[in-house]
């Protein structure tokens, strides 16, 4: 069947019969009875730069070969992956973001300039994700977001390992609690196989979360990568997206107001990264939803923990897969009103239509997803804080502390290596509260993940009793008492420049407070000395993301 859509015949040459692109599509593999079939754009971020990509390849094949038996033609190109992982505590890192907006601008670029009919996306690491739907969101043809997989845990001395393993060993060894041997079997051991980070990390939460916005196939996001079901899952996907273009189903139908509401109270259901605030601001942006950074506290309020998922937890995401997944966790949600069943999904049913086969209870031979009855937390886990440090608004990951408040002394560094070297000379002990600064969207520029000091004051044993406050961000591997995208960032002569070594500063999750102890007169007089930086870069795409990106409380968005 032909697609409704079919932009490729709209040429001004009076349709694709008779046009000269005719020729150079032969050249592709397209025949005489080809051009009336709808084009579909198959993105593919695969790359050998990290184990969340390198199993990507595979995957798309399966999708072409699905595409074309469904009666669609596929044209394959790729976008680019960081590597978050291995970039993480380095000048690599402040590409992450950046890449976020680079996969979307790909996406849109080929697509668009193709004249596709439609797009299936393959992606694994972090930025992949959000990336892809804010692309397919801005050309808005029928789309379908297909994860690549988790990794499968690895093991040393019968403990389970996640990519956070390593990060936290360095800490452990540096503080003498862990010996060579164990640093060694760690680091070797933490990742055995192709696929994204273990946890419910940032790749595992925006995948889980695109099942509820409606835009992956129920079931999908926590499947391994190396297993046989995740490429029948992308076929699947495959068929799905066809079925879409036939009926014209598209992104913007899709990802609405309620159904952004119903990715962020599956965020918070699991437990999930708070990247995933910064990245369904973006995504919002990009779908022209009226949604804030204030609506996340709305639905983290009536939102319980119900999974028991590693940073803070004990199980990872091949855990969930098993024990009934994410359609197990949007089941509980609408079961409990907080799912609007009516949202519409990529195959046509609505939400409830979709889940109508999945028990409202969890089963009750295991225990990674809790009953209701029985939350890991009453309340969802990342808590949007304000006050004269970030009045704009700031996030907070406060699930797996015994006591989420803390007043104590700022230790003040102007960037994530200066902290770190602290941290590893044994210079910060319990009750400081490190601020890490100039690392905003702008000031970084690129809003690094504060991954390695974070795990290291975990390994050192001070997880519990030292709070983290930065313009930049936090790996989705992150727990402890820490609060990220602080808004005005520093760059932007927000308060958290003006702050001083010794300075009296409180956390308080509980009152949704970050506040800066200081009078306003001695502010306002601070305020008068303080010089913008010279920006850190001045061409490239650093440069030009510094330039156009919005605040984190705005997503971060560079259009």
């Amino acid at each position: 069947m032909t697609s409704p859509l079919n932009r490729k015949s709209k040429t001004i040459t009076g349709g694709v019969a008779r046009s000269p692109n005719r020729a150079m599509l032969r050249a592709v593999g397209f025949g005489d009875n080809d051009f009336e079939k709808p084009i579909v754009g198959v993105a593919s971020g695969h790359s050998t730069m990290n184990p969340c990509n390198a199993g990507i390849a595979p995957l798309v094949v399966r999708a072409e070969e699905a595409l074309r038996k469904a009666g669609a033609m596929p044209q394959t190109f790729g976008f680019p992956t960081v590597t978050d992982g291995i970039s993480m505590g380095t000048e690599g890192m402040k590409f992450s973001l950046v890449s976020r907006e680079v996969i979307a601008d790909s996406i849109e670029t080929a697509a668009s300039s193709q004249c596709m009919d439609g797009v299936l996306a393959v992606g694994g690491c972090d930025k992949n994700m959000p990336g892809a739907m804010i692309g397919m969101l801005r050309i808005n043809v029928p789309a379908v977001f297909c994860y690549a997989g988790t990794i499968k845990p690895g093991y040393w001395k019968g403990v389970p390992l996640t990519i956070v393993s390593p990060f936290e060993a360095v800490g452990a060894f540096n503080a003498g609690t862990m010996n060579k041997e164990d640093l060694d079997g760690i680091e070797k051991n933490a990742c055995p196989t192709t696929g994204a980070c273990g946890g419910m990390y940032t790749a595992n939460t925006m995948s889980s979360a695109f099942e509820a916005l409606g835009m992956s196939l129920l079931g999908s996001s926590q499947m391994s990568c190396p297993d046989p079901e995740k490429a029948d899952s992308v076929a699947d996907s495959a068929r799905v997206l066809y079925n879409a273009i036939v009926n014209d189903i598209k992104p913007r139908d899709i990802v609405t107001r309620k159904s952004i509401e119903n990715a962020i109270s599956l965020v918070m259901a699991t437990g999930g990264s708070t990247n995933a605030v910064l990245h369904f601001l973006a995504i919002a942006h990009a779908a022209g939803v009226e949604f804030s950074i204030d609506d996340i506290e709305t639905i983290r309020l009536k939102t319980p923990v119900l999974c028991d998922l590693k940073p803070s937890g004990k199980y990872v995401a091949v855990d969930l897969h098993k024990a009934g997944g994410v359609p197990q966790v949007l089941k509980m949600l609408l079961a409990h009103g907080l799912l609007h069943g009516d949202a519409l999904t990529i195959t046509g049913e609505t939400m409830a239509q979709a889940l109508e086969r999945v028990p409202s209870e969890p089963r009750k031979d295991q225990d990674v997803i809790r009953p209701w009855d029985r939350p890991m937390y009453a309340q969802g886990h990342l808590a949007i804080l304000k006050g004269n440090l970030s009045p704009e608004g700031a996030v907070a990951k406060i699930t797996g502390l015994k006591n989420p408040v803390i007043t104590g002394p700022a230790r003040v560094f102007n960037s994530e290596e200066e902290c770190m070297d602290a941290i590893l000379g044994d210079k910060i002990k319990a009750g400081d509260v490190l601020i890490i600064r100039y690392e905003g969207p702008k000031g970084g520029p690129g809003m690094r993940e504060m991954l390695a000091p974070t795990s290291a004051i975990i390994g050192k044993g001070l997880g519990e009793s030292v709070g983290f406050i930065t313009d930049g961000r936090f790996s989705g591997g992150t727990w402890g008492m820490v609060v990220g995208h602080v808004s005005p960032e520093a760059y932007e002569g927000g308060v958290i420049a003006l702050v001083e070594e010794g300075d009296s500063i409180t956390i308080d999750a509980r009152k949704l407070l970050i506040q800066l102890n200081v009078d306003d007169a001695v502010l306002a007089d601070r305020r008068t000395r303080w010089k913008q930086p010279t920006p850190r870069y001045t061409r490239g795409v650093l440069a030009k993301f510094a330039r156009v990106v919005s605040s984190a409380s705005k997503g971060a968005v560079t259009d």
